[in-house]
């Protein structure tokens, strides 16, 4: 017997031990992924020397990745609920396993970008499947929202431990063993899945339309790489219309889907009221984080002069946080309405934003890591929750459908944030450094100097002493007013989510999927 035979009032069933050893199952795919992007991090030096990557293929050897990823999460998740979500799962994961080999046994360039661009195709298949998979196997509200909680701190551990089991690695043995990682995860996997998960997909969900596929892949892929492009060279030309196009396909891609009789992505999930402010919550809160991922590190690296590891130390504290913030949440739901424990917790999450709009270019860190933990409090929960009730609020059927829409959400923020908030740091100090006088200083090296603080940071050594030191603060301090700009507008925008929670899903109750129907 896997389930308890009595429902909760007549309800769904509870899950058993069954289901929660199941849930380590659909738990190592997750930790697997975000130890996959985190260690790349530190392989790309030692791979880009021995392949000889140039500085291009460098850049393709880390996006392409994500690119994939984003672009395939909405077929991959509807394709589950199509053929079965336990059968995708292992399907992603046999080839997960594949590619991670041809990874660490590339012997050019090409061969990497291709083994990782198959990696992200693999790694697509695996997050909507695990989702799905928990939908089915807790039934129970409260039940779902602890079993999401604790998949969800399995990425963050991911993301603790990747450095130090990377580095470690790496120091013993070629670079390629970082990708081989997961493949003894995975191998557990594919033997554990077939025991322990239930097998589930929709009978009437008919075939996966392939022009769908296309549009949506033409959708995402230019949007996800304009944002990207914009984030890293500015606004030109290429990327804005490479962005533009891509979301033009993605209107043409949302009107064919209303056309349909089996979409691909089912639009009238978003007739729900709690579904789609969910959704647009979680979207800004991936804006406001992607853009404090890239300002935080910087500050720690170029204005408080912390080496890559102390620096990576300090955001420890915030991913800890995070996690007492994601297993707080379930449980303060069983006396509270979930639409208000978000509100509060994105409200606390505007206070941690607020504490960081006072860090200074002089001894800010501490100020940094009080409000980065302040805010992963505070948006933990709404990232369990919320998940919860964007793949509650769907049919059983369309539940894989639910959990690729809320990974989608999160991988368009999380660039769209790196692109505005990179692009508006990057602004404000080149307004302030501008007019910064320059004497017996080359052109060149000035213009690297008004540039960016990692330009500054660069030439800083062949400057005069004289007026090295004054060029570096105010170098320094421009940047810094970018991080506390950015951090102005993240705590106007969490306060502005909280009072959107608050309103929209105060109908939402404990133990029930949504007020609205």
């Amino acid at each position: 017997m896997t389930k308890s035979e009595d429902a909760v009032g007549g309800g769904p069933p509870l899950a058993g031990r069954r289901e929660w050893i199941g849930l380590v199952v659909l738990a190592l795919p997750t930790l697997l992924i975000s130890v996959d992007v985190s260690v790349l991090y530190l392989a790309l030096p030692h791979l880009s020397a021995e392949l000889g990557a140039s500085s291009v293929q460098q850049l393709w050897i880390m996006d392409i990745y994500g690119f994939m990823l984003s672009g395939l999460l909405v077929t991959m998740g509807t394709l589950g609920d199509r053929i079965g979500r336990r059968k995708l799962l292992l399907i992603g994961a046999s080839a997960f396993c594949l590619a991670s080999v041809a990874a660490a046994y590339s012997r050019t360039p090409e061969m990497l970008i291709a083994s990782r661009a198959a990696l992200g195709m693999a790694g697509a298949t695996l997050m909507p499947s695990t989702l799905a998979l928990i939908s089915n196997m807790f039934q129970v509200p409260q039940q779902r929202s602890l079993a999401i909680a604790v998949w969800l701190n399995c990425f963050l551990l991911g993301m603790v431990v990747a450095p130090l089991l990377g580095g470690l690695l790496l120091q013993h043995f070629w670079w390629g063993a970082a990708f081989l990682m997961g493949v003894p995860v995975m191998l557990v996997l594919l033997v554990a899945a077939p025991l322990l998960l239930p097998e589930y997909k929709d009978p009437s969900g008919g075939r996966v339309e392939l022009t769908s596929v296309a549009l949506s892949l033409a959708a995402i892929l230019p949007t996800v790489y304009g944002l990207k492009q914009l984030a890293r060279h500015g606004w030109h030309p290429l990327p804005v219309a490479v962005l533009l196009g891509g979301l033009a396909l993605g209107v043409v891609f949302v009107q064919r889907q209303r056309r349909l009789a089996h979409p691909l992505l089912d639009p009238r999930l978003f007739a729900n009221r709690a579904f789609s402010a969910t959704l647009v919550i979680m979207l800004f809160m991936a804006i406001c984080s992607g853009g404090m991922a890239l300002l935080v590190p910087m500050y720690f690296q170029l204005v408080a002069g912390l080496s890559p590891l102390d620096a990576g130390l300090r955001m420890v504290p915030q991913m800890v946080g995070m996690m007492a913030g994601s297993l707080l949440g379930p449980f303060i739901i069983r006396r509270m309405r979930p639409g208000f424990v978000m509100a509060a917790g994105l409200l606390l999450s505007s206070v941690g934003y607020a504490v960081m709009t006072q860090a200074d270019s002089v001894g800010g860190g501490m100020l940094l890591v009080v409000g980065t933990v302040v805010a992963a409090i505070g948006f933990a929960p709404m990232a369990v929750l919320g998940t919860d009730l964007v793949v509650g609020s769907a049919p059983p059927e369309k539940a894989g459908s639910a959990a690729s829409t809320s990974e989608t959400a999160n991988e368009l923020g999380f660039a769209l944030g790196v692109a505005v908030m990179g692009s508006l740091g990057t602004f404000i100090y080149r307004k302030r450094m501008d007019p910064v006088v320059m004497p017996d200083v080359p052109v060149e090296v000035a213009d690297r100097v008004r540039e960016s603080l990692i330009g500054a940071a660069a030439v800083a050594p062949s400057l005069p002493s004289s007026i090295q030191a004054s060029l570096l603060g105010a170098a320094r301090e421009s940047f810094t007013l970018g991080l506390n700009t950015a951090a102005v507008i993240g705590a106007g925008v969490f306060l502005a989510l909280s009072v959107l929670a608050a309103v929209t899903l105060r109908s939402v109750r404990p133990g029930h999927h949504t007020g609205d129907g």
